[in-house]
């Protein structure tokens, strides 16, 4: 199964296509924009950009693509508007089955394997959230080394302090996870090193997680923004 990636929760844009067998990944090709600290992320010029490097580069055409994958968040409101939009439209002119992947669980998922190793029994997914929060969920590793199915904790915007507290000796990656490295190494959580690549969400995470779902209407698709944006709150300051 070829399926086509793409994610927008970050102030990374991120597109990958990925050919899986049964569950496990052939080959892959993943191609990401990551904005230099204090830029503005383009994810509206490079979204579409980069599925169409993901395809040249893996030399697949579109009627080669079975599904396309698109990260729903928890992440910034611009940034999951505009990739899921783009996962919609390009899934209804194409005709491909669309489905969403939680941005949290495929953190997760793609840390996984290092937790196993370290004898780490849970990983959790942590992205800054601004407003000093940060969204985070974690999952339990399966006797496969792979997350569970079910969030042993619950996806949602968490104070470090609070969330440091809720986690304790986890595998923490993700952007959220760096600046929060002292306090959630104080409650037990291991963090990888600042330039380690666990803590770039990856299409490639989305692929696999996305493999393993049943599509259905792209409109289906929705962001999970799991609060409110800005703008509602300040209305309902009024």
């Amino acid at each position: 199964m070829r399926i086509l990636g793409l994610d927008t929760a970050t102030r990374a844009t991120v597109a990958a296509l990925c050919e899986l067998d049964g569950g496990r990944l052939v080959a892959h090709v993943e191609c990401r924009d990551d904005p230099p600290p204090g830029s503005r992320p383009s994810h509206s010029a490079r979204a579409i950009e980069l599925m169409l490097a993901a395809l040249e580069r893996s030399d697949t055409a579109w009627e080669e693509v079975e599904r396309i994958v698109v990260g729903v968040g928890p992440g910034t409101f611009t940034g999951l508007r505009i990739g899921i939009a783009t996962a919609r439209a390009l899934a209804r002119a194409r005709g491909i089955p669309l489905v969403g992947v939680s941005s949290l669980q495929s953190l997760a998922a793609m840390a996984a394997p290092a937790a196993a190793a370290d004898g780490v029994g849970r990983v959790a997914g942590v992205i800054d959230a601004r407003r000093g929060e940060l969204f985070a969920a974690a999952w339990e590793l399966a006797d496969a080394g792979v997350p569970g199915r079910a969030a042993a904790l619950e996806a949602k915007p968490y104070a470090p302090a609070a969330l440091a507290e809720a986690l304790g000796g986890v595998l923490a990656v993700g952007d959220g996870a760096i600046p929060s490295r002292e306090l959630l190494e104080s409650h037990g959580a291991v963090v990888p090193p600042d330039d380690s690549e666990l803590h770039r969400v990856s299409a490639i995470g989305h692929c696999r997680l996305g493999a393993a779902i049943d599509p259905g209407a792209a409109g289906a698709v929705s962001p999970a923004y799991l609060r409110l944006p800005d703008a509602e709150l300040s209305r309902r300051l009024r």
